[in-house]
């Protein structure tokens, strides 16, 4: 029993960190001039895709 809240703890962690990042690399696009399209754009790939979605925007973001 105590391994199911440690894994649901782990889990509820992970997402509210996927939400945290996406949220910031959408402010970071929308701040640094982008169209509010490319923003959109990078809030939906890195909740979709968080590890992924996330470098490729820090590789790309200072283009």
């Amino acid at each position: 029993m105590e391994w199911i809240f440690i894994f649901l703890l782990g889990g509820f962690i992970l997402f509210l960190l996927n939400i945290i990042t996406s949220i910031w690399a959408y402010r970071d696009a929308k701040r640094s001039g982008k169209s509010p399209e490319y923003a959109l754009i990078v809030l939906i790939a890195t909740i979709v895709f968080p590890i992924v979605g996330l470098i490729v925007y820090i590789i790309i973001r200072n283009d």
